[in-house]
């Protein structure tokens, strides 16, 4: 497979506008087309199999069990204390939907699309999304939040991949107002599991999150057309984790970029806002240099007028 990297926009379908007034227009058959969760055989969710639309609780629950290929359409405002799990060969996709106080979790299962959902306020131990142990997943263009009014271990993670995932893109994403952003890695001694771990972040929004922005143990990471406002904290690289860090901008951070428990990272055409002579100066150089899949970098000036507005549950079917 030819690698490359170039500095013009995005392919089209990864491109987004900067106008927040703009819809996007999308199939309910799209497939993951950027990052690792294109590779062993890609991610196509339940493109090509029948199409359910759920406005309910119970409904979205009994929709998007099983593995039999299947497309759930959430419609509309559903509010509880839950957290669903989705099965394989699955897309979950949102028509003006809104998840309040309801979690997905992807568990044990292979092949999903979760794309324009909003979800927040998830109570803990449960998270916004939840990955575990699972394989080839696309999660594109949702909306997570929950607030920071009340302690950091009232909520858990927004966007939290654990237990050796693979073949995991995040994109075109917008992850907001919490305390623990999005955690690659289960735990410090969870190495021998998760150094499996695959994950590429592009062209997602963080902002006024304290801390993992995100957070990744042991696994190898890409991380491309990112945009990181008002944050605690940057992406830390942990426990020998090796990440791939271009074309980022942060803004009001005081550590874009560091290291923990001996994390290395390769960090190319960055603007960390200004910050220098910090921790992002002393992380470890890594040795992953070119991930296994072609992509195309923007310009690190016109990252931000590109992601900023287009991000989120801006897309419609």
């Amino acid at each position: 497979m030819k690698w490359f990297v170039s500095t013009v926009a995005f392919l089209a379908v990864q491109v987004v506008s900067a106008s927040p007034s703009l819809t996007k227009r999308a199939s309910v058959n799209d497939v993951a087309t950027l990052g690792f969760a294109t590779l062993n055989g890609g991610t196509t969710g339940g493109a090509g199999g029948p199409t359910t639309t759920v406005s309910t609780l119970d409904a979205l629950t009994s929709a998007v069990a099983g593995d039999a290929k299947k497309t759930v359409i959430i419609s509309g405002y559903i509010t509880g204390d839950a957290i669903v799990l989705v099965g394989s060969n699955t897309s979950v996709l949102g028509r003006n939907a809104v998840l309040t106080g309801i979690g997905l979790r992807v568990l044990n299962v292979t092949n999903v699309i979760i794309r324009n959902v909003k979800i927040a306020k998830v109570l803990a131990p449960g998270d916004n999304i939840g990955i575990q142990s699972a394989h080839q997943v696309w999660v594109d263009h949702v909306d997570l939040s929950s607030d920071r009014d009340h302690n950091k271990d009232f909520y858990d993670g927004l966007l939290d991949i654990t237990h050796g995932c693979t073949g995991v893109t995040v994109t075109n994403s917008v992850l907001h107002d919490h305390w623990k952003g999005s955690l690659v890695g289960h735990s410090d001694s969870n190495g021998k599991e998760d150094v499996a771990i695959t994950v590429t972040y592009a062209n997602n929004y963080f902002f006024n999150i304290n801390s993992r922005t995100p957070s990744f143990r042991f696994g190898t990471g890409h991380l491309f057309n990112n945009v990181f406002d008002n944050n605690g904290d940057g992406i830390n690289t942990r426990d020998g984790a090796q990440l791939l860090i271009e074309n980022n901008v942060w803004s009001a951070s005081k550590k874009p970029i560091f290291s923990t428990d001996e994390g290395f990272a390769v960090q190319r055409g960055n603007d960390l806002g200004g910050v220098k002579g910090t921790v992002n100066d002393t992380v470890a150089v890594g040795t992953f240099t070119s991930p296994p899949y072609s992509y195309s970098l923007t310009a690190t000036g016109s990252v931000r007028s590109a992601v900023v507005g287009g991000v989120g549950a801006t897309i419609s079917f």
